[in-house]
């Protein structure tokens, strides 16, 4: 009787999740003659709080196997890129796009904005609003609207598949404190993709193995160093096995001496072929490890190169400036 409860169960969430695959579809699917090679592709992402830009057209592709790094001085939008890209902020304009996938759209405000110009432009002149013009851009704004609500309610439903995708080291490591080192790791993998207890605490303990850290798994967080929980928290993002990683300067509130043993950690993740997205302030680890570097300011990306020449030839002048400051 058990096992018939069982065995319904799994066919139940199988069926749903077969379901929420082809709704995935039918939705999301990037338009053949627009995809790409790329595992994620930006296109015109903006961001605001209130009247506040903080991103202000970010275009990048990440292809598999990439390791970028991210520098520039605070404030100028890195770590809110990063969110973007893990669905913790909702972007005000652009999109994102994981394997040919949309994870967000929203370019029906280009239109919106067009014609409330070109209403403005009527006023100031005294001349008749152009209507034919007008109602083809209104007819091509209210059918982007339907696609991109389509998207965004997808999505919210979603969200969890999207980051089981788009793994995040954080800069605090947002360990839980109330549960063991092994239970912050086997949480999510048991919770969100239904594997089983043995199974998760397995994977885990091959994780800590990697990281040398097998004899903290029964320990508290709190009894651990600033180095220790980051990589701990490393390994938590490992275990739901993402296609890439993102690290918000994953090394900036530890101590000097720890710095090392998280970047090593990191540093073997690149060699062995982690598609990861690194905001960082260690430049030489952009210089080491990174195929590329890209330097971002009031919310753009001002320069983007390979790390030889991005260090020894900048072109940009803000990036020639922020150089020699950090250098």
């Amino acid at each position: 009787m058990k096992d018939n409860k069982v065995a319904q169960a799994l066919k139940t969430w199988t069926s749903r999740l077969r379901t929420k695959k082809e709704e995935r579809n039918a939705v999301c699917h990037v338009p053949e003659e627009t995809r790409s090679d790329a595992l994620i592709s930006v296109r015109n992402l903006y961001k605001k709080f209130g009247k506040l830009e903080v991103l202000n057209g970010i275009n990048l592709d990440i292809n598999k196997g990439d390791v970028v790094a991210i520098i520039g001085p605070s404030g100028c939008g890195k770590s809110t890129f990063l969110r973007c890209l893990n669905g913790l902020e909702t972007p005000s304009a652009g999109e994102i796009i994981l394997e040919n996938e949309y994870v967000f759209k929203n370019e029906r405000v280009y239109l919106k904005r067009k014609m409330r110009a070109m209403k403005e432009e009527s006023k100031k002149t005294g001349k008749p609003l152009p209507m034919d013009e007008f109602n083809a851009v209104n007819e091509e704004y209210l059918a982007l609207r339907k696609e991109e609500k389509a998207i965004a309610k997808y999505m919210e439903t979603a969200i969890n598949l999207h980051r089981q995708k788009v793994g995040m080291v954080f800069q605090q490591f947002n360990l839980f404190p109330h549960l063991t080192v092994l239970q912050n790791i086997t949480l999510a993998p048991m919770k969100l993709k239904k594997v089983g207890e043995e199974e998760a605490k397995a994977k885990a303990m091959e994780l800590l193995k990697k990281v040398g850290l097998a004899e903290k798994a029964n320990v508290y967080p709190s009894t651990l160093s600033g180095g220790q929980k980051q990589r701990i928290a490393i390994v938590r993002a490992l275990a739901m096995e993402p296609e890439v990683l993102l690290f918000d300067e994953p090394t900036s509130a530890l101590d000097p001496e720890m710095v090392g043993e998280v970047l090593k950690v990191m540093t073997e993740l690149a060699q062995e072929g982690m598609t990861m997205i690194v905001v960082t302030h260690e430049m030489g680890f952009a210089k080491e490890v990174a195929t590329r570097v890209i330097f971002m300011s009031d919310g753009v990306i001002k320069e983007e190169n390979a790390p030889q020449e991005f260090f020894t030839n900048p072109k940009d002048e803000r990036l020639k400036e922020f150089l020699s400051k950090v250098l």
